[in-house]
């Protein structure tokens, strides 16, 4: 991943938007982002935002779209983050589609209730989880990429309480213990997002400077 062949010199961001609306989400990104001694907004922040379609065929494409799209529309450097699972079983799925596994009106529930069903005989249910994130300048070019993955199996019953979406059913396979069941401190660093975040951290610390 890394940056793009865009030019880097005497670039400097004091400030940048997390191009989402996901309040959970949002507080995970802005923890991993706080030494980067830079300012970061939410979309619920501001005014005057826009509704990005996800309909790219990958993660980055999509975390490309959201950080470009908002980015010039608000004139500000953006941040756009897409995230999934990937469950070997399922070839793949839900992927991109996670957020929305069960249909238009998704909810959490319902997607782990869809996905439990879908794994109930199977024998093989490792999956990962992938985050990538993607940074756009104003005037929409993307100037880096990054990408980290967290991989486990899936339970077919539902332990912890912390976290969001598939935590509770995705175990991971160093501890032993669901997403859920991890304390904030461990998934700020073996976490998908973390991973992700981290190299985008870097990055933005090395051109504040």
């Amino acid at each position: 991943m890394g940056a793009s062949s865009c030019c880097l010199e005497n670039m400097l961001i004091n400030e940048i938007v997390l191009a989402t609306h996901n309040a959970k989400k949002l507080v995970e990104l802005q923890v991993l982002l706080g030494d980067s001694g830079i300012a970061s907004l939410s979309l619920a922040e501001l005014p005057d935002t826009i509704e990005v379609v996800e309909d790219g065929d990958s993660f980055r494409e999509n975390a490309e779209k959201k950080a470009v799209q908002q980015a010039v529309h608000l004139d500000r450097w953006c941040i756009g983050e897409d995230s999934g699972l990937c469950v070997d079983a399922l070839k793949g799925a839900p992927g991109i589609f996670s957020a929305r596994f069960s249909g238009e009106n998704a909810t959490d529930d319902l997607n782990n209730q869809k996905l439990v069903e879908a794994l109930e005989k199977q024998k093989r249910r490792s999956a990962h989880y992938v985050c990538h994130a993607a940074i756009s300048n104003p005037q929409g070019e993307v100037v880096f990429n990054a990408e980290g993955k967290c991989f486990g199996e899936i339970r077919l019953t539902p332990s912890g309480e912390g976290g969001f979406g598939y935590d509770p059913y995705f175990e991971v396979r160093e501890y032993g213990l669901t997403m859920a069941e991890l304390g904030n401190h461990v998934k700020s660093v073996i976490s998908h997002r973390a991973k992700a975040m981290r190299e985008v951290t870097r990055f933005l610390t090395t051109v504040h400077q």
